[in-house]
């Protein structure tokens, strides 16, 4: 199953967002991110690393066609886009092929860094699934800005004022490709100062635009020593040093820039709930065990993705914590 590390900031010059209905008025949404925040990037790019996006069964329970999106159904970015009333935020790679856009853009990209791709061809990776790292969504979303988006200082200053922009989910395949190449936790460790600074100044280049709402979202627990919940000790312990790491970054950004407010929500504790007790949220399959993959006792195959010949999909989404 994958390790993921989940940071999602929100910034906001308005009140925090709570669990009752939004009384707050955004007109627009940016995003930034990965696979839990593309919604069509890597499949408009062509997903040759991961062609599989581009059938059933993602996409089968609510759109009932894939749409690039990595899951059956709907993403965090959609539900924070209906919560407020607003559209479903089109992929950057759509806007830029002419598909008009009033309420904000989806800049997030499946298989995305924080840091740029070249890192990690250096470090040993030999394919990344896309080289749309963090600093090329935010070129994508500066070009965009000065063509379409606003022309002027105070344009902009205007039509940010009512935006609500998500930095994350990201960082998480900074440490997966290491990993998977081999790296140890040492070696992954010794990546948090840099990948950290990375989502850091990206979240202060966005907060000098004057916008109102930052929400960053911070790393969910490697579900694969194992604890209670039948998760490796060593991994979850490093998704937390990442995630006290961050969260000291995101305190001087708030010292930094105090009229933004500057949200970070944390994947990482709502997960446990789900791994500690999954039956009290309607999973009846459990928290580790895949609804779509290739097979063995989470139903997670590196051969056999999913979507894939050789890889099965469970018959009800919905009672299993994870997609694939």
């Amino acid at each position: 199953m994958k390790n993921v590390f989940v940071l999602l900031i929100i910034i906001s010059f308005l009140s925090p967002i709570s669990s009752s209905p939004p009384h707050l008025k955004y007109d627009s949404i940016f995003s930034f991110g990965d696979s839990l925040a593309d919604t069509g990037n890597l499949l408009l790019s062509g997903a040759r690393t991961f062609p599989y996006i581009a059938m059933l069964p993602y996409g089968e329970t609510f759109f009932h066609h894939p749409t690039g999106r990595c899951s059956d159904g709907r993403l965090i970015v959609d539900f924070i886009a209906e919560a407020y009333g607003l559209p479903y935020l089109p992929p950057y790679l759509a806007v830029a092929k002419g598909e008009k856009f009033e309420h904000g853009v989806n800049f997030a990209v499946a298989g995305a860094t924080a840091l740029d791709a070249k890192f990690f061809y250096d470090f040993g990776s030999q394919l990344l699934l896309t080289n749309d790292s963090l600093s090329v969504q935010l070129g994508w979303f500066s070009k965009l800005k000065s063509t379409l988006i606003c022309s002027t200082r105070q344009d902009c200053a205007r039509r940010f004022q009512k935006s609500l922009f998500l930095v994350g989910e990201i960082g998480g395949n900074d440490y997966n490709y290491p990993f998977f190449a081999g790296g140890t936790i040492q070696q992954l460790k010794a990546l948090v100062p840099l990948v950290v600074e990375t989502i850091a100044n990206a979240t202060s280049a966005t907060c000098r635009l004057d916008a109102t709402r930052y929400l960053t979202l911070f790393r969910t627990p490697n579900k694969a020593a194992y604890d209670r919940n039948g998760c490796l000790k060593a991994y979850n312990g490093f998704s937390e040093y990442h995630n006290y790491n961050l969260k000291l970054a995101l305190e001087n950004l708030r010292h930094k820039y105090p009229h933004p407010k500057i949200i970070y929500g944390d994947y990482y504790a709502a997960a446990i709930r789900f791994f500690h007790a999954p039956y009290l949220y309607g999973f009846w399959n459990g928290a580790l065990v895949a609804c779509c993959g290739g097979g063995g006792p989470y139903n997670f195959n590196n051969s056999a993705m999913c979507g894939s010949p050789g890889s099965k999909t469970c018959s009800d989404p919905t009672t299993y914590a994870n997609w694939d």
